[in-house]
């Protein structure tokens, strides 16, 4: 019990990257951006209706020569206040569980940056109608569709990642949905996507859980690399170069254009 008399909450679980990641380019215009629409437009429209609002009920008053009524406003008040906080309650969690996803997707998209002095282009966000592939790798030796799972971690004790063909359990909780199915569908659908453009070729899908152990497993029974990210780079300089200079740029200008005409939908 602390002085006041409060208990004390203690934390449970963490997230598993050690370090926020980057910034990314344009993200101070972005800040700016956002705050610019809050601060001129948003919050002027929102006072503005409220403002309506209170105009219509003196009008109403006057025109029909009643009392105030302040107990039926502050009924309403009290009643819109709790429905925030019990909006703003049940949003929290989701809040934090998104910021921590997106926060993980940045940290792998950077640490992914080191392939291209390798001849890899790298692709991010690529939206597959109503998915999304987090990252692609474009290069010599291979295509890899990579997804990337941040995960929650206890503050102490084991974190490991273990997959077989029956799903992936983190800690020995076994995850809802299973992301090596997902990983699979994103490389059969950019295997597809490639072969309508006329480029026979293979993909290597990938599951990636920044600041896990993940615990050995033999791939080809499951069918998708499962990797901390640091064990990434070791993966694939295993792998022979398969995809000529010249290949590498059009499949790449292949997938780019694609990119900027869903951009334009």
């Amino acid at each position: 019990m602390s002085s006041s008399g409060k208990q004390v909450e203690l934390k449970t679980t963490k997230s598993p990257l050690k370090a926020s990641p980057l910034r990314l380019p344009g993200q101070s215009l972005e800040a700016q951006l956002d705050d610019y629409v809050t601060d001129h437009a948003l919050l002027p429209a929102v006072a503005a209706a409220l403002m309506i609002g209170l105009a219509f009920m003196e009008w109403t008053r006057y025109w029909n020569q009643s009392p105030p009524m302040p107990w039926t406003a502050t009924t309403m008040a009290a009643a819109v206040c709790i429905f925030a906080a019990w909006k703003f309650w049940r949003v929290k969690k989701q809040v934090a569980q998104l910021k921590q996803g997106r926060d993980g997707e940045r940290a792998v998209g950077q640490f992914l940056e080191r392939f291209r002095i390798e001849g890899f282009q790298i692709f991010h966000d690529v939206v597959t109608g109503d998915a999304n592939i987090d990252h692609v790798l474009i290069g010599p030796r291979g295509i890899f569709t990579i997804e990337t799972k941040t995960l929650s971690k206890p503050v102490r004790g084991e974190c490991k990642i273990v997959a077989n063909h029956e799903g992936i359990t983190a800690n020995g909780m076994k995850l809802d949905r299973n992301p090596v199915i997902q990983a699979k569908a994103q490389a059969a659908w950019l295997t597809h996507y490639f072969g309508d453009a006329d480029f026979k070729v293979s993909v290597q899908p990938v599951v990636v859980f920044p600041g896990w152990f993940v615990e050995p497993v033999d791939f080809n029974v499951i069918g998708a690399w499962v990797l901390e990210p640091k064990a990434l780079p070791a993966f694939i300089e295993r792998r022979a170069e398969v995809i000529s200079e010249s290949d590498v740029r059009s499949l790449s200008l292949a997938l780019a254009n694609y990119i900027r005409n869903q951009a334009k939908l």
